[in-house]
């Protein structure tokens, strides 16, 4: 018989809503929550640990949550209230689980072609922008996503919301620009510096062989250590009156430009 869960006040509610909302906990507990039918498939897909599904059967059946009993995580059947005081988003599908976080330092990534497309995104803070780069990431199926110096935890649920779960199915890691540098350097990938100092357009540049695409923060752009090493700063030309636009927009627009040279591949 499936458990039900009808009060807020129950020490495991108390417990998933702290998990939603404190960075700090989910980083201790190597745990965080999510919700929605596709974040719950791509969570799967990508190998994610499901430790408990909870489900709101008036807007997830049953039989939906008894469909995927041949999985060995626990099935909770919870209250409106209950459901209403976790969920993230005003409509949802009624589902949500606790997953086990993933290790994503750079020991982990897995950097399998010889002509790697890579985005690398040092400082990013804004998860809606973190979450816009993923989607963007996906959309282009990089080789990877390389997260430097992050300023807020990657299972952030506004980032795991805003990338639709691309998150979970992306080859992502994090870690400090020192040891990016020395992976990209080891795999003899060039870098790209979104910059406007000594840049050339980035439509003049030639992105088929291994290549990093370097983006910064919108404000504050990239640190000094990057533009060191950089194989050749690019710039998106304008023509309007500001000097900069927002950075998964940039980012959109130098990765396909490198994926129309590689013909899509």
């Amino acid at each position: 018989m499936t458990k039900q869960i009808s009060s807020t006040q129950n020490p495991l509610i108390k417990y998933l809503f702290s998990l939603k909302e404190k960075s700090k906990l989910r980083n201790k507990e190597q745990r965080f929550l999510i919700e929605g039918k596709r974040e719950l498939s791509l969570a799967l897909k990508g190998n994610y640990e499901i430790e408990i599904l909870l489900y709101y059967p008036d807007l997830f059946s049953t039989t939906e949550a008894e469909s995927l009993n041949y999985y060995s995580f626990e099935v909770i059947e919870i209250s409106k209230d209950v459901f209403k005081k976790l969920a993230h988003r005003d409509t949802t599908e009624g589902v949500l689980a606790v997953v086990k976080s993933k290790d994503l330092s750079l020991n982990n990534l897995k950097i399998e072609t010889k002509s790697p497309l890579i985005l690398v995104a040092e400082a990013a803070e804004k998860p809606g922008n973190i979450g816009a780069l993923l989607r963007t990431a996906d959309a282009a199926n990089l080789d990877a996503v390389i997260i430097a110096n992050p300023k807020t935890d990657l299972y952030n649920p506004n980032i795991i919301r805003s990338s639709v779960g691309c998150v979970f199915t992306t080859n992502i890691a994090i870690g400090s620009t020192e040891d990016i540098l020395g992976i990209l350097k080891s795999h003899g990938v060039s870098i790209y510096c979104a910059a406007l100092q000594a840049s050339k357009p980035y439509h003049v540049i030639d992105f088929k062989e291994a290549s990093a695409i370097v983006v910064g923060t919108e404000d504050k752009g990239l640190s000094e250590v990057w533009l060191k090493n950089s194989t050749q700063n690019i710039i998106i030309p304008m023509q309007g009156e500001i000097d900069s636009m927002n950075v998964s927009v940039a980012a959109g627009i130098l990765i396909f430009e490198a994926k129309r040279q590689r013909q899509f591949k």
